[in-house]
């Protein structure tokens, strides 16, 4: 009989935490988000294994714990445990709400300067408390700062922290000060220098040095900080923050935080700290929107964003340092918890590396369902970027008359499509233009169009045009948010259940046909001979309906107005060309014909009589 293979040994868990998800794992460890048994709360939960040969990985693992166990500030990640076994070691820390900074860097571009302010102080007094302690984080960057959904921003990952005065040459190149480059030791100021750099790239959107590590190494050492794209304002600042002699910089981040406030009061006015959290909370809930809970797959697509109301609650009970900010630097658990679900990102670092994870809690009961009065008002934005120079000049619309946090995140999830053109138009032309910079910037401008303008739904409808316009760049694009609740709207939430079969999505069609340019057709690229060559048509021969799927992916757009929905089919994905599909052409449907396709709440929703089906 044939011998049985060993039964592989689980892995060693601490006891009293029931395990959700395994975050990520490296060569020396895992990361897992887990629920204390006891009280339910998320926490994350970093192991190490015990091997031979493993004592120093270990003792590095109980000074990370010493030194996050000497930090006790609302901007940095809490140790709740040191965990030591027989079979490894463990950290129990906070799971952080929120995402990281890299993130929404990446999705959103550069920040306006009140919004890049206020994560540069919070991360400062973050890393004033660790300095206070003597601690040096040595590899402050934007995959290490998360921000929560009421705008607070957490440093993460102390791995390659150090005691003061212990030697250099850890962190990441991109934003690593002279000294770390000359493996010199590290100081308070090592995390000025760094902070200042990620300050520069929410500014600018870019980092301040490009290039391999070579000339990185160069541009740190030698070469001057390139503040051209940096408000003329805080260049100073800058300029002290990244200064090549750690002597010429502010002696630490608490003596920063004493020079950011001065010059932010000075140019931004006494209010510039509350709404540069509003706008980050905005821009944390409304990346959760766009990206709902992808990591866990515990939530369907487009559930609502999340709230930070409970860590919030935390820090609340501090003073307010400004109305509708905490102590703590986040929005007030009052206006937070007015926010509809919950967002957990579990944040920690496996073996070098942080990971971040969506999963879905309870969350307080979602705020009344009831219609609200508005108000709409245009606002403008300007956004440049390099390679090549491109300049983005948008036009959005900005509502009010909701709650704070309410408002943070319909305005947020509003303007997404003009700041994801602005943050992206130059990457894109760089696929198809010399990246190489032009006598004349690349331009690109971004108008809009409302649809419905509440009490309970907003829908806007932005046009792009200019130079900055590549044939992958959509000339249209349309979003619809629910003021009751702060969710983006799809074409599944229009659709009535039973409207999702392929027969209804056949007849919808049709009736698009009826809209068209003639000939049944969604486009007037024909007209085509049928396949029987008897007569003319206006599709191509392998012309598709639409289908349920097409509706599900996303790909069908819907702008409700006060008098019909404009439909936006995916015509290239229906059997039409590409020309067709980059005209962006708007098929108009009254109200009257649509009673068996769109919900009725809808028809409520913009004035309308609903229709007998």
């Amino acid at each position: 009989m044939a011998a049985q293979p060993a039964a592989e040994t689980p892995p060693w868990r601490v006891d009293g935490f029931t395990e959700v998800r395994e975050l990520g794992a490296g060569a020396q460890g895992r990361v897992v988000l887990a629920r204390h048994a006891g009280s339910g709360a998320p926490v994350a939960i970093k192991y190490l294994a015990r091997r031979d040969g493993d004592e120093r990985a270990v003792e590095s693992l109980r000074a990370e714990a010493v030194m996050l166990g000497r930090v006790d500030d609302p901007h940095v990640v809490r140790l709740y445990r040191f965990v030591s076994a027989e079979r490894g070691v463990a950290l129990v820390m906070e799971a952080v709400n929120g995402v990281s900074l890299k993130r929404i860097l990446a999705e959103h571009g550069a920040l306006e300067p009140e919004a890049a302010l206020t994560v540069l102080k919070g991360s400062l007094r973050g890393l004033a408390a660790a300095h206070a302690a003597g601690v040096v984080h040595r590899d402050y960057k934007p995959a290490n700062v998360v921000v929560r959904a009421d705008g607070l921003s957490k440093l993460i990952d102390f791995g390659v922290a150090a005691l003061a005065g212990d030697g250099g040459g850890s962190g990441t190149p991109a934003y690593m000060a002279p000294e770390q480059w000359e493996k010199r030791p590290a100081s308070p100021a090592t995390d000025v220098y760094a902070a200042t750099c990620v300050f520069y790239e929410c500014v600018t959107g870019r980092r301040p040095f490009g290039g391999d590590l070579a000339a990185l190494a160069g541009a740190h050492l030698r070469a001057p900080v390139p503040v051209e794209g940096v408000p003329t304002a805080l260049r100073d600042l800058i300029a002290r923050g990244m200064a090549k002699a750690a002597d010429d910089r502010p002696s630490g981040a608490a003596d920063f935080v004493a020079e950011l406030d001065a010059v932010a009061s000075s140019v931004y006015g006494a209010g510039w700290e509350a709404r540069g959290v509003r706008a980050m909370a905005g821009a944390a809930v409304a990346l959760a929107a766009v990206f709902p809970l992808v990591a866990a797959g515990l939530a369907p697509a487009g559930a609502a964003a999340g709230t930070a109301a409970g860590t919030a609650a935390g820090t609340a009970a501090a003073t307010g340092t400004a109305a509708g900010v905490t102590a703590g630097g986040g929005v007030s658990a009052a206006v937070a918890a007015k926010a509809a679900g919950a967002v957990i990102a579990a944040t920690a670092v496996a073996a070098g590396g942080a990971g971040v994870y969506a999963a879905s809690t309870g969350g307080d009961a979602a705020p009344a369902d009831r219609p609200r009065a508005v108000q709409v008002r245009p606002v403008s934005f300007t956004r440049t970027s390099s390679g090549p120079t491109t300049r983005v000049t948008a036009r959005v619309p900005h509502v009010s008359g909701l709650p704070a946090g309410l408002a943070g995140r319909v305005n947020a999830l509003i303007r997404e499509p003009a700041e994801r053109w602005a943050a992206t138009a130059a990457s894109d032309l760089a696929a198809f233009a010399p990246r190489d910079d032009p006598a004349n910037p690349y331009t690109g401008k971004v108008e809009y169009d409302v649809g419905l303008n509440g009490p309970r739904l907003f829908s806007v409808r932005y046009t792009f045009s200019g130079t900055a316009m590549t044939r992958n760049t959509p000339a249209i694009r349309v979003v619809t948010v629910d003021l009751t609740t702060g969710r983006a709207l799809a074409a599944r939430d229009f659709l009535r259940p039973d409207a999702l079969t392929q027969a209804r999505m056949s007849a919808l069609t049709r009736l698009l046909g009826e809209y068209g340019p003639g000939h049944g057709a969604l486009c007037d690229e024909g007209p085509f001979w049928d396949a029987d060559g008897r007569r003319y048509t206006g599709k191509p021969s392998d012309a598709q309906d639409l289908t349920p799927a097409l509706v599900n992916e996303g790909v069908l757009h819907m702008l409700p107005t006060r008098q019909g929905i404009d439909f936006y089919p995916p015509v290239a994905r229906m059997g039409y060309s590409m020309a067709c599909g980059r005209e962006w052409r708007a098929f108009h449907i009254p109200y009257r014909r649509l009673g068996s396709f769109v919900r009725p709440d809808v028809f409520r929703a913009a004035g309308a009589a609903v229709p007998t089906p």
